[in-house]
């Protein structure tokens, strides 16, 4: 102890580590056991306050009232802005502090209220027909990796000593369904696959992102359970990447090991494998059987000493145990939760995550002599559809309806009728629905799906009373009636404008191709604000820029067995079919002309190989974002690669008539290979590099893409 009256954990002045091995060697046991599950009790003797580790964020702080709710993940990706998705973490931290100071304070230290945020999902969304893709940021690992990081940053601030929130990368890894066999599902990668496709993403998290926390899977990678696994957990996570946090279980876990993995044979055993590979923190109660595990010679308490310590080091780190005046962040005001600022980043955020993805004869933005308008759609006065999963609850959402309601001119009329619901059979609406259609000039189809038809397999989360998620999908097609209303709604002769909610693909291969229908908007699960921003891409106040982070495919018979977490086949990278829209694809309303494409040589010593330049211009006649994208192609890889893959990006705003000139730096891990064994090795040969707006669809597409610049290079 540093004086008598105080012990060393509690003098704020002393290092951390000081602290935490002087805390950690005070308790019993006992005692510390009862730390390392998610709902961890009081030690009052030792002034350890209890401590609930369970908390979410993915689009804002989740499931602890009032907070500012922002587009579902997915739709977070489709703004391909890093710099952004930083700003919505770092006001999703705000809030979330001050949440957390104001229930301490009224004596509250429950579930959903803590620091600790089990957010980014950064596992690549593989197939389309996971219901859990949603809350990833897309199918491309460089993406991913890029938006993650930046969240994780946002998260956590930038103070030299406290962490504002502890962000938590998940699901750790090789994690993208079936929903329904997770508990039990054994998944399958080579080490090449593992290297270049599953683990990129967290690992730009851990090391560029500086995220000090990250969730097992429940699956198993290669026989292993991924909570239990000394090859993800300890060789790759804390020896390869010197990853300093803790690792917590996803919940039911490490329960998972014995019951349905069936790798041992009790609950003891499970605890003190978990532990032993790694596994820090159970979500869940089977870290209690560690007290039998210790007494049968399965584990030490030093084993369990070092778990107890990185799980301390995390809540010293966010100044649980020192005076408030001390830790930055504790002053932040609870008047920031939903504060107009935070407001208006939520409608910033749903505009530039709209996609523009068909715009037959430039029908949008829509004319000011439009008259009649009809909203039809069951997710058109819809707010709850708008939340997706893990969310808060927004003060004043705006629907769809009512959005455009907000949005068109006094004189303009606006009707709603539902049609049909998302997935139900019931006819009763459709007639309805469609008569309004034809006494309109104008039909605004808001379909698409819900959390009924996707999300996590039975999570109630985002469906009605009495009612939960189906999990996957076994269709891309739109679910229910919604196809037939949509072509009787087309039938009526009127122009249709089709918006869709969804998190996932849908193949809209009949809408892309109807002239009736003149414009398709996707807007994922945009937020509470995704009315007033779907009415302001609609009526042109915005110039949407939105680009797909996923493929769109034509048929759910173009893709691969569900099961098979083999590359081959699967994203754009491996894909070698004709989608309906291809990856980075999105329209504007103004147009971009790409020019003046150079390859220049690295410097000598500097970690970039090449560099490669373009030219941007807006040759059209309204401002407007354009997202550059670079792709690289291995003309002449002795080993397996992608076919392209994205190396670079950026979001840029140009006004008519002004341009830009871009520069993409590539390095050692932009063009390596990897070898049968998961290990990257660069070898010479060519390289064609790919710029434009949208990926180079090497298979052709369903829609006419503009062309793209091309370099080669050779090193």
């Amino acid at each position: 102890m540093s004086d008598s009256s105080k012990p060393e954990y509690l003098d704020a002045s002393r290092p951390i580590e000081e602290r935490v091995n002087d805390l950690v060697a005070s308790m019993t046991l006992a005692e510390k056991i009862s730390q390392m599950v998610n709902d961890a009790p009081a030690i009052d003797r030792l002034h350890v306050p209890a401590y609930n580790w369970w908390n979410e964020c993915l689009h804002g702080v989740g499931r602890a009232g009032l907070a500012t709710v922002f587009p579902q993940a997915i739709g977070l990706a489709a703004t391909w802005n890093p710099d952004l998705i930083w700003r919505i973490a770092c006001v999703i931290a705000n809030e979330a502090r001050a949440k957390h100071h104001q229930a301490v304070k009224e004596g509250k230290r429950e579930i959903y209220y803590g620091l600790t945020f089990w957010s980014p999902n950064v596992n690549i969304f593989r197939d389309p027909r996971w219901g859990r893709g949603q809350e990833t940021y897309g199918e491309d690992p460089y993406l991913a990796g890029q938006i993650g990081k930046n969240f994780v940053k946002g998260l956590q601030g930038d103070d030299k000593y406290y962490l504002k929130l502890v962000a938590t990368p998940k699901h750790f890894a090789v994690h993208s369904g079936p929903e329904s066999d997770r508990h039990q599902f054994n998944a399958q990668v080579s080490p090449r696959d593992l290297q270049q496709t599953y683990l990129p993403a967290f690992k730009t998290c851990v090391q560029e992102g500086g995220a000090r926390s990250v969730m097992g899977a429940y699956n198993r990678t290669n026989g292993e359970p991924c909570c239990a696994s000394r090859t993800l957990l300890e060789q790759v996570l804390r020896q390869e990447w010197g990853f300093d946090g803790y690792v917590v279980s996803d919940c039911g876990a490490i329960d998972d090991i014995y019951r349905h993995h069936q790798t041992v044979n009790t609950s003891a055993e499970a605890a003190a494998l978990g532990v032993r590979s790694g596994c820090d923190l159970n979500c869940g109660d089977t870290y209690f059987s560690l007290m039998e595990a210790v007494a049968k010679g399965l584990i030490s308490e030093a084993e369990i000493d070092q778990a107890v310590r990185r799980l301390f080091r995390a809540r010293f780190w966010l100044g649980m145990f020192d005076p408030e005046e001390k830790v930055p962040f504790a002053s932040i005001k609870y008047d920031v939760v939903d504060s107009p600022a935070h407001r208006a980043l939520a409608v910033e955020a749903a505009c530039q995550s709209i996609v523009l993805l068909k715009n037959e004869d430039d029908f949008l933005p829509l004319s000011p002599n439009v008259g009649s308008i009809a909203v039809i759609g069951s997710n058109a006065n819809n707010e709850m559809v708008m939340r997706g999963n893990y969310f808060g609850d927004p003060a004043a959402p705006v629907t769809i309806l009512e959005g455009i309601r907000r949005r068109a001119a006094k004189e303009r009329r606006v009707r709603y009728a539902r049609g049909c619901g998302v997935a139900d059979l019931s006819r009763a609406g459709l007639d309805r629905a469609v008569a309004l259609a034809a006494r309109s000039d104008l039909v605004i189809a808001v379909l698409g799906l819900s959390q009924l038809v996707e999300g996590e397999e039975t999570q109630e989360e985002g469906t009605l009373p009495g009612q939960s998620s189906q999990g996957d999908r076994a269709s891309l097609d739109l679910p229910g009636l919604q196809q037939e209303l949509l072509e009787r709604l087309a039938a009526t002769g009127k122009p249709v404008v089709l918006v869709l909610l969804n998190g996932s693909a849908l193949a809209v291969n009949w809408a892309q191709s109807s002239p009736a229908v003149k414009a398709i908007l996707e807007a994922w699960y945009p937020g509470q604000a995704g009315g007033t921003a779907v009415a302001q891409v609609l009526f042109g106040d915005t110039n949407p820029a939105g680009r797909l982070p996923v493929t769109f495919y034509q048929s759910i018979n173009q893709l691969p067995p569900f099961t098979d977490y083999n590359m081959e086949g699967h994203t754009y990278r491996y894909f070698r079919g004709k989608p309906l829209y291809p990856f980075g694809y999105g329209l504007s309303y103004t147009q971009f002309d790409y020019s003046q494409a150079q390859v220049e040589p690295g410097i000598a010593n500097s970690p970039v190989i090449v560099s490669v330049s373009i030219k941007v211009t807006n040759t059209g006649k309204v401002a407007g974002d354009e997202v550059v994208q670079a792709y690289i192609q291995d003309l002449e890889a002795s080993v397996p690669v992608p076919a392209c893959e994205l190396r670079g990006f950026a979001r840029i705003h140009l006004d008519p008539g002004q341009s830009c000139s871009l520069k993409f730096d590539f390095r050692f891990e932009d063009l390596a290979c990897f070898d049968d064994d998961g290990r990257p090795f660069l070898e010479p040969g060519s390289f064609r590099v790919w710029l434009g707006g949208h990926s180079p669809a090497l298979n052709g597409s369903c829609v006419e893409l503009q062309p793209l610049q091309q370099v080669i290079f050779t090193i």
